[in-house]
């Protein structure tokens, strides 16, 4: 079924640096706080750091990847242009698990949040009210959800400023560690810092996708090849920032590891250095960075569908279609949804966990395209091309590989079960590995530029 209808080129770099930021949400790194204070035994700046210069290596190998293949799909498409279909199809169907879950996991955490306030409202209905609203805001468009995220964004980050300066605040009081100058964020006496850091950079990256997803609007943006790179960095800078410095500061006014619920740990934390007023304010922003990230996350989890529909990788008359009206993967946004509420059944430390194994295989393998499509197809070797498409991308894959390998163990496990039933329908769909995946036109991926 020939598709009639195309996305629309409505995206600036404001757009694309507020969609980022959206997706990523400033505010998770107070989602997820308790977890990885816990786990990096509370050197949690450390972790985001270490997780920072990780992301930014990557950061720039998609940034380059875009300008060769500015088209929808993401590390999918990069993969399979720049390597073989094969493998592309595995980095989509591992990207997937990243994609299609994370809509989940931010609908988690934030009920989770909304039910530690409210306890009399169980957490299913702050999920299913999370899911309702989001999905009705991407059906309509982009453009339209884009329209909410503005509107929203600012008050998310200034909660952030408060959240920061109330701290501060506090350490200067007395409160915590009693100074604005401690190591102790950064390394401590417990042991096993090394493990402990690296642990916790593997589930902290979680807070950074969303760079990724920007390359997921190539199709709605325009000016692609120098938009989405530019993008790329500015929010994976500026989210690192904050990142880096709201975990430092929280560590200073909080060194305690213990919490009533490690889920919504920087809650108690807000009432603490702020009071009943603050903690409602702290609330709010933290429920509106979950319903921003979850527009944006499901917006790009149907994007990566729709390019894997209309390649036909999957079936296109499902996943490659648009609504003539709306100009949106309608089926695709809807499948999320309902894969949405698995957040019933699942908790926020393993459906963190499970998605940064499908997103460190994508972000290890975009790195590796780069070196492929650059240096050894392209044949760009001068000085300074060495650097940017030979040792940068080298160490962003060592970085994204050594950090999948620190994840915890049931999440590992999960994730090759994934890959296996995805390399069962390649097999499938390739009549035993004998052709290659199907692959959309290039006069069709022109026609959408």
């Amino acid at each position: 079924m020939e598709n009639s209808t195309t996305l629309r080129r409505v995206l600036t770099l404001p757009h694309l640096v507020l969609f980022g930021l959206a997706y990523m949400a400033p505010m998770i790194v107070f989602g997820i706080y308790g977890l990885v204070a816990q786990t990096t035994e509370g050197m949690s700046a450390s972790a985001y750091l270490i997780a920072l210069i990780a992301m930014l290596f990557t950061a720039l190998s998609y940034g380059q990847m875009v300008k060769a293949f500015p088209v929808s799909g993401s590390a999918y498409t990069y993969t399979r242009k720049a390597l073989n279909g094969h493998l592309g199809f595995m980095v989509g169907w591992g990207t997937l698990l990243d994609y299609l879950f994370i809509p989940m996991a931010i609908w988690l955490i934030g009920s989770a949040y909304l039910n530690a306030a409210f306890p009399e409202i169980p957490s299913w209905a702050w999920v299913l009210a999370f899911i309702v609203i989001t999905t009705f805001l991407n059906i309509v468009g982009i453009k339209y959800s884009m329209r909410v995220n503005m509107l929203l964004m600012g008050f998310q980050l200034l909660v952030v400023a408060l959240f920061i300066i109330l701290a501060v605040r506090g350490v200067e009081h007395g409160q915590g560690l009693g100074t604005l100058l401690s190591l102790q964020p950064l390394v401590n006496h417990y042991g096993h810092a090394g493990s402990a850091i690296l642990s916790g950079a593997a589930i902290g990256c979680y807070s950074f996708l969303g760079f990724d997803a920007i390359t997921t609007m190539t199709e709605e943006s325009k000016n692609p090849t120098k938009t989405i790179p530019r993008a790329i960095i500015l929010v994976t800078c500026i989210g690192g920032g904050i990142f880096v410095l709201a975990s430092y500061v929280t560590t200073l006014v909080h060194p305690d590891l213990h919490f009533k619920d490690v889920d919504s740990a920087a809650f108690e934390i807000a009432k603490q250095i702020g009071g009943a007023l603050f903690s409602a304010i702290f609330l709010a922003g933290l429920i509106i960075a979950q319903f921003c990230s979850g527009i944006s996350a499901q917006a790009s989890a149907s994007r990566l569908l729709y390019a894997m529909g209309r390649d036909g990788v999957l079936p296109e008359s499902i996943f490659g279609q648009l609504h003539p009206k709306y100009q949106t993967p309608v089926a695709n946004i809807l499948l999320v949804a309902v894969i949405g509420l698995l957040a019933l059944t699942m908790n926020v430390s393993t459906s963190t966990s499970f998605i940064n194994f499908g997103a460190f295989i994508a972000f290890t393998l975009v790195n590796v395209s780069v070196i492929f499509h650059y240096f050894i197809h392209a044949k760009r070797r001068g000085f300074s091309n060495v650097i940017r498409y030979l040792l940068f991308p080298a160490v962003g894959a060592v970085c994204d590989f050594w950090l999948l390998t620190s994840l915890d163990s049931h999440a590992i496990e999960l994730g090759v079960a994934w890959a296996l039933i995805g390399v069962t329908y390649l097999a499938f769909i390739t009549r035993g590995f004998r052709n290659s995946p199907p692959e959309l036109d290039e006069t069709t991926i022109e026609a959408h530029a």
